[in-house]
């Protein structure tokens, strides 16, 4: 197929994208800086400049390909709202990325025993509402000809395809443990996230592109751990001393609200059941703490 990729220069997107080109199809990819276009072409990857408020070059570039995979934002409505104008009743695929966060409690690091599942969400709090109406919007589509789907990804690890770009929740409390020598969680950290391999991830994308049914929302996910737990395997591979706790008011200084409140500090468990039912998908990766004490790149730490 000729797939159109958001987000190439990314993370998600382009490993997304590096994963279609290894297994046949040909990818062109919307990327904002041009300096990322000679990495994307040493990936295979045909790269696009533009951005997600670029109504014309998305629809332009959706119309001309087989599918179409937002992995830019899981927020930006305009975009969403262009790529489903462009393909409208041509019964094209639209694989659209939302995160997790949307069942997240905002717990400010404590416990929770609730897990969802994917045919029971919960009413998302109103800083995710917006978010939820955009994958609700997306799995409508498939009422206007659009084979579409939301694969909702979990806490993300592992190491991508593009040079320089780094996954969310690990990167941000890693950063924060080089500038202050000290490993920190959102409160007792005691706070669950489900979570997943970026290697398992692509080949999801891939299985869904080729065999989604119209209007299907997936979770993503292979595993689950405590930030506690992910932040003690951090500051062992890291040198540093037992990760403290944070209250959540000097995360949020750090990392801002939304990262701090849900990204670090809630409690996201899912359960993804639908990828290995309808997809066939078998995850290979389980563990993100075995990740971090055995693959996880060495980086450095300058103590204050």
């Amino acid at each position: 197929m000729k797939v159109f990729v958001t987000g190439a220069g990314g993370f998600i997107g382009g490993s997304i994208a590096a994963h279609l080109v290894h297994a046949g199809h040909t990818v062109s990819g919307l990327v904002r800086r041009p300096e990322q276009f000679a990495a994307l072409e040493k990936l295979g990857i045909v790269p696009v400049q533009g951005d997600l408020a670029d109504r014309e070059t998305l629809t332009a570039q959706a119309r001309a390909a087989d599918a179409t995979i937002n992995a830019a934002s899981s927020d930006h409505r305009g975009a969403v709202e262009a790529l489903l104008d462009a393909l409208e009743g041509s019964g094209k695929t639209l694989l659209h990325t939302s995160g997790s966060s949307i069942v997240g409690d905002a717990s400010g690091g404590e416990a929770t025993g609730r897990i969802y599942r994917e045919d029971a969400l919960p009413e998302p709090t109103a800083d995710k509402a917006p978010r939820v109406a955009i994958d609700n919007l997306v799995l409508a589509a498939a009422a206007r000809g659009v084979r579409s789907a939301v694969l909702c990804n979990t806490l993300i690890y592992g190491v991508g395809a593009v040079p320089g770009a780094a996954s969310v929740q690990l990167p941000r409390l890693v950063s924060q443990a080089q500038k202050s020598g000290v490993m920190r969680h959102v409160g007792r950290g005691l706070n669950i996230w489900s979570n997943v391999h970026i290697d398992d991830v692509t080949e999801l994308y891939r299985l869904a592109l080729e065999k989604t049914p119209a209007g299907t929302f997936y979770f993503v996910e292979s595993g689950e751990a405590n930030f506690r737990e992910m932040t003690t395997a951090l500051a062992d591979v890291m040198g540093l001393g037992a990760p403290q706790d944070w209250p959540l008011e000097a995360a949020i200084e750090e990392w801002g609200y939304e990262m701090a409140s849900y990204g670090l500090g809630s409690n996201s468990r899912v359960r993804g059941e639908r990828a290995r039912v309808l997809l066939g998908w078998q995850p290979r990766r389980t563990s993100v703490t075995e990740w971090i004490r055995t693959e996880m790149p060495a980086v450095p730490v300058t103590r204050k």
